[in-house]
């Protein structure tokens, strides 16, 4: 039973990446070990599930019709653990957690270092992306929570923990570094350096609001390498606060003069899906 199990949990990993690789390396087997489980499912089911491509794999007509199943087998199987977990009370467990590399670097080691001295057994899975990226791994399963901009989609619940601020980040030689609030025209002045991935573009907002058009000769989604080369004289930027925190560069950070933050949170698909150790969890994000 539990062999077949993980046949079909290759099948299904398989197919939502598109690759024996990748469902090989999230699932911790070999590549040869994902396409054989698959075969073997092939073989005792008589049909073929998988077409196989120099592109990746891509679903045959019978696996399209044998994909929800799987699923749902898959999908019991998580419910029937999380229920054994509920009655060892944590004794093992994984959470996969979505987050942005500030979060990952300010916030995550205090939860996870309280959460830790209480369920020393559980372990983590940390997937590093961009506001976009987390939305689809939350919404396709692939973490059970994570951390992200709010508003976020409407079918999530969410937790808000903090109000960013948005601060102009300049050098320290610039003419404005003794400014009380940098005036957020000065920003088209020079070239700027633009934090941003995907389509939540909380950056680009501040100038849509203002009717401003920067001149963007940067664009990324890297904080350090946007803070590298304000230090270098390259350009000014605007970035999160969070961020800014035990930086070693040698740049200056100033408040607007018009109001700026983002709104972080974190979200999941359900609490009441989720398992103990997320549910758990939640409650350590004041140790931030």
């Amino acid at each position: 039973m539990e062999m077949n199990l993980q046949k079909y949990l290759a099948f299904v990993k398989t197919v939502e990446y598109g690759s024996f690789t990748r469902a090989a390396e999230i699932l911790s087997y070999s590549q040869s070990s994902i396409s054989r489980m698959i075969a073997d499912l092939e073989k005792e089911w008589n049909v073929t599930l998988l077409e196989r491509g120099i592109g990746g794999v891509k679903l045959t007509s019978d696996g399209t019709k044998l994909l929800p199943y799987a699923k749902n087998v898959v999908a019991e199987y998580e419910k029937l653990q999380m229920e054994i977990d509920e009655l060892n009370g944590l004794q093992s467990g994984l959470i996969r957690i979505g987050t942005f590399s500030s979060v990952a670097t300010h916030w995550l080691p205090n939860i996870i270092k309280a959460f830790q001295k209480d369920y020393p057994n559980i372990d983590y899975e940390l997937l590093l992306g961009d506001y976009t990226e987390i939305e689809e791994w939350i919404a396709e399963g692939r973490v059970d929570c994570g951390f992200l901009r709010l508003p976020t989609r409407s079918e999530f619940e969410t937790i808000s923990l903090e109000q960013d601020r948005l601060l102009a980040v300049i050098p320290e030689d610039h003419p404005l570094a003794g400014c009380e609030k940098f005036p957020v025209q000065a920003l088209c002045d020079e070239p700027f350096m633009l934090l941003e991935k995907g389509a939540k573009a909380e950056i680009s907002e501040i100038f849509e609001k203002n009717g401003l058009s920067p001149k963007v000769k940067f664009t990324t989604w890297d904080d350090y390498a946007v803070m590298s080369m304000v230090e270098s004289g390259l350009g000014i930027s605007i970035l999160p606060e969070l961020i800014l925190k035990r930086i070693p560069y040698r740049i200056v950070a100033k408040e607007l003069d018009v109001p700026a933050y983002r709104e972080i949170g974190l979200a999941l698909k359900s609490r009441k899906t989720a398992s103990l150790a997320v549910r758990r969890f939640l409650d350590y994000l004041s140790y931030r």
